[in-house]
């Protein structure tokens, strides 16, 4: 079903599927917030506790295409724990055809997020080895091999699970994509136990304890490894002088690292061990002390440093009883730390858009992080919210609350979709949804028209603007030609304004546009009908609900009898497991 293509002219590797050319037309939905669900400390504990962090209830794609306007270009990091599509729940159907499913459901959430990361941000995506490698690729087609940071390989758990078929696994992988790798910073990990003990002082430097690394680097490999193929000449292969006047050359297939110049600097300086007898090796010495903020954070991160599934369970049912029961592999705090670490400063925006317990949001609120998250199953208002507002009051001891001296404060906001703009009628008719209100109707229009929406206190014709001389107005009413020669005197020649209305009257529209240039004039809700998938409220799949696979009888060429699986369609609901959904 799925095979991988040489595509000559974009010159890269492409993952194709069954429906890949699908696409939802999304409808850019408004969020209403509840003051109701929303929560915030009854008290300011510092002036960096942040408030207007976002929980957000819905389906999570359309909850990314209703931020996409505001916040695009705006997230440092992306984190994600997305349904691992095990195959479990599909014993009655081609594996094709629901991994084709996957594919598509990943690859749509995917290409919203990039749209929302910032140039400097970049995004981590937890996964197994059923979907980790053709996610891989999804992911070069979408964010650029160029841009791929690494694969971390996490130790999810301790134990051994004796009913594995072949492997016990006991790990996860966590892919991480930079936006634009050469403005992507990475941050330092806490150096450990067994890094520190990597450092010593063995010649009683009064500089203190210090590790060395070899001053040569590979002629076969890398770009040195590239220019001595190329030419057979290298600079970095020229004597420099021991202790005991003895003249050293690099290795067979090494260069100096450095040029003759540094390397002088470096002896004067004292950095240059050549062990205790003065006849090793050269190498370079670098003191812990200079490297306080941490050290490069490698690819294999296990469970004494990040934590686990188990540790995660306890957390949570120490927190909320709950919880535990519910998710049975949540993420632990301890990762999401490390990750954010990684990949944020404090006052930075985190999203994650499969919220599950809400592990990510717990943890970037006790980081100082502004953070977004998205969720659309019931747990969202009995596990979710209880779970923060906990964290905001600072009744919360697990986790990563010491680590971080977390005491509470601050507080989010709480937003619902907003139900589809358009609906039919009792007749069949597409009209204006009759729930919104005007100042809901106005929101939704100037999102359709790529209008921030802002309505001024001083013009009432002013919803929204998209530069500073043009605006946009909505209104129900059937406009007339009077009532248009008087908005557009008020406007004046100098501005614009995108006219909103039912209908007009006593003007056709092309005497309109030559009578009033600084109108135009659109008609609700023919002018955004075809805009979109209206009514369309889940995009998510819910593989436990899918109907069984039905047998039918056919008649064979022969005549013979044969019975052959009918695929069943899709149903909607939720997707994955643990709680989780698309």
């Amino acid at each position: 079903m799925e095979t991988l293509r040489n595509t000559v002219s974009k010159q890269k590797l492409e993952l194709t599927w069954i429906g890949k050319e699908k696409r939802p037309q999304l409808e850019p939905r408004i969020l209403l917030e509840d003051p109701a669900r929303s929560y915030h400390a009854k008290q300011r504990f510092s002036d960096a506790d942040i408030f207007d962090n976002r929980l957000i209830f819905g389906d999570n794609l359309l909850a990314l295409k209703a931020l996409e306007q505001e916040f695009a270009g705006k997230v440092k990091c992306v984190f994600i724990d997305p349904p691992y599509n095990t195959g479990s729940a599909f014993t009655h159907y081609d594996d094709g055809v629901e991994h084709s499913i996957w594919l598509g459901l990943i690859r749509d959430r995917l290409e919203l997020l990039r749209a929302l990361i910032s140039e400097e941000g970049s995004i981590w995506i937890t996964i197994d080895d059923a979907e980790g490698h053709y996610l891989k690729v999804i992911c070069d087609e979408i964010f650029g091999r160029l841009n791929f940071l690494g694969t971390v390989t996490w130790q999810k758990t301790t134990s051994i699970h004796n009913n594995a078929t072949a492997f016990s696994s006991a790990t996860d992988l966590v892919l991480v994509y930079a936006k634009e790798i050469t403005k992507f910073t990475m941050g330092r990990a806490p150096r450990s136990d067994r890094n520190a003990s990597d450092y010593s002082n063995v010649d009683d430097d009064p500089r203190g304890a210090w590790a060395s690394s070899p001053l040569h680097v590979s002629l076969t490999s890398g770009q040195r490894g590239k220019q001595y193929a190329m030419t057979g000449k290298s600079s970095g292969l020229f004597p420099i002088i021991s202790p005991h006047g003895e003249e050293i050359l690099p290795p067979k297939g090494r260069a100096w690292a450095y040029s003759i110049e540094s390397i002088q600097l470096f002896e004067k300086q004292g950095l240059i061990w050549w062990g205790k007898d003065g006849r090793n090796q050269p190498r370079l010495k670098r003191f812990i002390q200079e490297n306080k903020e941490g050290v490069v954070p490698g690819t294999l991160w296990l469970s004494e440093d990040v934590g686990h599934n188990q540790e995660a369970k306890a957390e949570n049912a120490n927190l909320l009883p709950e919880l535990a029961t519910l998710f049975s592999t949540p993420k632990p705090e301890r990762l999401l730390k490390r990750v954010l670490e990684l990949a944020t400063n404090p006052g930075d925006l985190v999203l994650d858009s499969f919220a599950g317990s809400g592990t990510t949001g717990a943890v970037a609120h006790k980081m100082g992080r502004r953070w977004i998250m998205v969720e659309l199953g019931d747990h969202c208002h009995t596990h979710i919210i209880p779970r923060l507002k906990k964290v905001i009051d600072g009744q919360d001891p697990g986790g990563v609350t010491e680590a971080t001296g977390w005491k509470g404060g601050g507080g989010f906001r709480y937003y619902s979709l907003a139900p589809s703009l358009i609906v039919n009628d009792r007749w069949g008719n597409p009209v204006i949804n009759p729930e919104y209100n005007p100042a809901q109707l106005s929101e939704a229009l100037c999102k359709l028209e790529a209008f921030t929406y802002a309505p001024s206190e001083t013009r009432w014709w002013q919803h929204g603007h998209s530069s500073e001389r043009d605006f946009i107005v909505v209104t129900t009413q059937n406009l007339s030609a009077d009532q248009l020669q008087a908005l557009a005197d008020e406007v004046g020649e100098e501005q614009s304004l995108l006219v909103c209305c039912a209908a007009y009257h006593g003007v056709t529209a092309a005497k309109a546009a030559d009578r009033w240039p600084n109108l135009t004039l659109k008609k609700i809700p023919k002018m955004v009908l075809s805009r979109c998938e209206w009514g369309h409220d889940d995009y998510s799949l819910n593989v436990a609900n899918l109907p069984m696979a039905q047998e039918e009888p056919v008649v064979a060429p022969a005549a013979k009898a044969t019975r052959v699986k009918k695929q069943a369609a899709p149903q909607p609901g939720l997707f994955g497991d643990a709680g989780e959904e698309f």
